[in-house]
């Protein structure tokens, strides 16, 4: 079918006038889909769900329509504006909330108007705007029941289950270039204490079970182009359930670097941590009151642990070989490993500093 025919499946207001290709996403296909009624004009974002990436594409899309039909009354109750601030699923002709056809998963949104994305750090009030944004997604979702979701991508957030599928990594050296990682893998091997920390706190109780986003880059939260603050927080495809350290700290250990993330040059890497300052100002600010004050306790540790998770991540995948992240040379994920592990060390002599700015914004 063409694009044209899918489109004509969802309920768009008016006629369609025109699709093309939209964004810079590398997983699903996107459109932006331009429709007339009269003298009145609708624009609309048309995707293909990569269902190798994410092949529970009806559990998926369940999450979504979920979190955000419950988002979009939390905005309505605080007196905000949900046709700006959360993102609308727009229904096929047959009521569904996406429409599979010819081994394809398709789905439409409703397009935010007059906004722009950032794709890096640049700013230090958008950052800590980025933060005001998902913090106020995770208040938005407090009481939401994170348990009615269903896990897209099982276990990944589980740091100690990626820590041993390091070690099996360690163990197998398929690609037979461990004796090039000794230094890294020394490196993870005493800091193991780490991947249960967060796992164990979700598992006592010491901390909510939560709807997390689980891809808190800059990119994903759109900003408004006149009043240039965050408005909304998009794709959605991997809100799980999980801890909001996990969201926290992955917008840290991708915001507050000073480097790529595939910086070969190590004396270029840091931890920013006036950038970090920002980002913890505008996190809880957003979430308000609905944060525990454990969360608050650990959200450095959260930094770290995610920190060190991806670390772990691509050295494993430099020992198994190159199987999983993209690569554009043989030590590309070695090289992503050391950026990782740079941060950490730089994290951890900044614990005291951490606490303390967690402290100053905290109400708890």
């Amino acid at each position: 079918m063409t694009n044209l025919s899918i489109a004509k499946q969802f309920c768009f207001q008016g006629e369609i006038r025109c699709i093309a290709p939209f964004g810079n996403g590398h997983i699903n296909d996107t459109f932006l889909v331009e429709c007339e009624d009269g003298e009145d004009s609708y624009k609309y974002i048309l995707q293909r769900l990569n269902t190798n990436i994410f092949p529970d594409y009806q559990g998926l899309m369940n999450n979504i329509a979920l979190v955000t039909d419950f988002l979009r009354q939390s905005i309505i109750d605080r007196g905000g504006d949900p046709d700006r601030e959360c993102m609308t699923l727009v229904p096929t002709l047959s009521g569904d909330n996406y429409y599979y056809v010819d081994g394809h998963c398709w789905r439409a949104y409703v397009y935010i108007d007059n906004t722009v994305a950032y794709q890096i750090v640049d700013d230090a009030s958008i950052f800590a705007d980025s933060g005001r944004a998902f913090g106020k997604f995770i208040a938005g979702l407090d009481d939401f029941d994170a348990t009615k979701l269903v896990e897209v991508i099982p276990n990944f957030h589980n740091t100690v289950d990626r820590f041993e599928k390091l070690e099996q990594a360690i163990k197998d050296n398929l690609s037979g270039r461990k004796k090039n990682a000794e230094d890294e893998i020394a490196s993870a091997l005493i800091r193991k204490g780490l991947c249960c920390t967060i796992v164990d706190a979700l598992a006592k109780g010491e901390i909510p079970l939560r709807v997390t986003h689980n891809d808190t880059k800059l990119n994903n939260v759109l900003i408004d182009a006149t009043t240039g603050r965050a408005i909304c927080v998009v794709d959605l495809d991997t809100i799980m359930p999980g801890s909001l350290l996990y969201d926290f700290g992955d917008s840290v250990r991708f915001g507050c670097s000073t480097a790529l993330e595939d910086e070969p040059d190590l004396n270029k890497v840091d931890f920013d941590v006036n950038l970090y300052d920002a980002y913890c100002q505008g996190f809880l600010d957003g979430i308000g009151d609905k944060i525990t004050a454990k969360e608050v306790s650990m959200l450095h540790i959260g930094a770290i642990v995610m920190t060190f998770e991806c670390g772990i991540r691509f050295l494993t995948d430099y020992l198994n070989g190159d199987t999983y992240f993209k690569t554009s040379y043989p030590e590309h994920n070695l090289v992503r490993c050391r950026t990782q592990f740079k941060l950490v060390r730089q994290m951890e002599k900044s614990i005291p500093l951490m606490i303390a700015i967690s402290k100053k914004y905290s109400t708890k």
